[in-house]
């Protein structure tokens, strides 16, 4: 008679306990611009699919992009449907994928542990800078993780409850759902790497009879129904998606050079110990614990760490927050080994304390170091982009101004579109010239070259220039515009163009959009 109150009570204090987690993750959102490139162009990319009414196809600048699946445009432009494209906006899908891994931990801990262990372990994970961070930087690599966490975390309650007798559907499921997210979230790594870690978690503890539930076909038909028809969908639409978004964005690039961030097998090991401090200087305590028998949960989570990093370590390119997958099994380990004696809990809540500190000075100085030239410059009041004006970025995509600016419609990117040139980096060039070949109509209107500017800026609508200061060194005409604002790095030209204007229009009149030799930045 008296359980059922207590649980209840346990299991609203639970609620309560991770309702804080998510309060804590979202509470510096919107203290820092978004940073360019990557949270720029995932940001854009959401508030297109928002601004054009089109939920399947994302599209960079007006152009099929298919670098990554579309589940983060999704719930960003929802996100943005419902409370406006903000910077704080755009990274809610960020912060639903770190609210998954957290939750997924708690409730596997609590489920195969004790309250305390699992508020501690989540704690952990929550506080520490890397991934509190990266629960707030808008790109797809933290609601990856969280899909991954909760396919490994569900698969494994599976596993051990299969061997029980108890029951596991449920379980497995969630487990097969969760890697159908994790595939329509950043592709093929939402179910290797969760597969990877149970056969090595099955192998390494003895019981490789598990896996023979990766065969249960109501699984596999639910991770279709769930993945499959946005692939079939771009499939259908663009014959040549399956090249380009499996063939060249996932095995290229895995395997293959010449691609950015290039850095040594061992990157991920400093990275993982200074983004996580204090945390991980808890870890040299691990050696006292090695001596005894590592049960079923810390074979997990060691798996788990290990695959994640060693996947990631093999190719040479590498962005840190590829690894953010490996932190959940990682906090898990670092808070069974701060709760192992009692010294140990004594300095719990000062290292906590010193963690909180870190993720919000991270913010920051991320803030400081990471604002974008182009976050800050804003137009004149009583100036705005208005609905049939022409934007033109002169030799750059400025990825994050189509949301701050509220662009009404893709802008006109002007530069040397050579493929020789176009190719020749792994940059915006880049990226715009491979989503023009899915689209090749429309890249004729959005990408074009400088020098055919002037023609279409004389007796046309209003037209915007967006470049740097010193753009008249590739772009004279613009000294025929109107000077708007500018900066250290950005500069905005504009010209109101009128009926029975000559195509020469910018060439007479002198030098009016000159940036003066001293004076503040507009």
């Amino acid at each position: 008679m008296t359980l059922a109150p207590v649980r209840s009570r346990g299991a609203r204090g639970d609620a309560a306990f991770l309702l804080v987690a998510a309060l804590w993750l979202a509470w510096s959102m919107g203290w820092r611009p978004l940073m360019s490139p990557d949270e720029g162009r995932y940001a854009s990319v959401a508030y297109a699919m928002l601004q054009s009414g089109d939920w399947l196809v994302p599209r960079l600048n007006g152009l099929p992009f298919f670098h990554k699946p579309p589940l983060f445009y999704w719930i960003g432009a929802a996100a943005m449907a419902v409370a406006g494209p903000h910077p704080w906006v755009a990274r809610l899908p960020s912060l639903a994928g770190a609210w998954l891994a957290a939750g997924a931990l708690f409730w596997f801990l609590r489920r195969h542990g004790n309250r305390a262990q699992a508020r501690l372990a989540t704690a952990v994970l929550c506080s520490a800078p890397f991934f509190y961070v990266g629960a707030q930087f808008a790109n797809l690599d933290m609601l990856v993780a969280g899909c991954i966490s909760a396919c490994v975390l569900a698969a494994a309650d599976a596993a051990l409850a299969w061997e029980r007798g108890l029951p596991w559907r449920s379980a497995l499921a969630l487990a097969f759902a969760s890697a159908a997210l994790g595939l329509l979230a950043k592709g093929l790594i939402g179910v290797v790497l969760p597969a990877g870690v149970l056969v090595l978690w099955a192998l390494a503890s003895r019981r490789p009879r598990v896996l023979r539930l990766a065969a249960w076909w109501p699984g596999w038909l639910l991770l279709l129904a769930i993945a499959g028809p946005w692939f079939v969908a771009m499939q259908r639409h663009f014959p040549a998606f399956f090249d380009y978004f499996v063939v060249t964005q996932h095995f290229r690039r895995f395997a293959a050079s010449g691609f950015n961030n290039e850095h040594p097998f061992w990157f991920y090991l400093p990275v993982l110990l200074g983004l996580c401090l204090p945390w991980t200087a808890w870890l040299p305590a691990a050696g006292r614990r090695a001596g005894g028998r590592l049960d079923d949960i810390d074979l997990l989570m060691l798996a788990w760490a290990a695959v994640v990093v060693l996947f990631f370590s093999l190719p040479r390119s590498k962005l840190i927050g590829y690894v953010l997958p490996a932190l959940p099994p990682l906090a898990a380990g670092i808070a069974r080994i701060a709760a192992a004696g009692t010294a140990g809990r004594r300095l719990l809540a000062p290292t906590a304390g010193f963690a909180a500190l870190a993720c919000l000075g991270s913010v920051v100085l991320a803030a400081r170091l990471g604002t974008p030239p182009d976050a800050t410059l804003r137009l004149p009041a009583g100036q705005a982009i208005a609905p049939g004006d022409r934007v033109v970025m002169l030799d750059q995509y400025f990825y994050e101004l189509p949301l701050y600016w509220r662009l009404p419609a893709p802008a006109t990117v002007a530069a040397d579109w050579r493929p020789e040139v176009a190719q020749a980096r792994d940059n915006w060039r880049k990226e715009l010239a491979d989503a023009a070949a899915f689209d090749p109509a429309a890249a004729m209107r959005l990408l074009q070259p400088v020098e055919a500017q002037p023609a279409s800026i004389c007796g046309g609508a209003r037209t915007w220039v967006i470049g740097a200061p010193d753009a008249q060194r590739i772009a004279p005409w613009v000294l025929g515009m109107g000077l708007v604002s500018f900066n250290a790095h950005l500069a905005v030209w504009r010209h109101d163009g009128r009926p029975g204007e000559g195509a020469d229009c910018l060439s007479h009149g002198g030098t009016p959009g000159a940036l003066p030799p001293t004076g503040a930045p507009g």
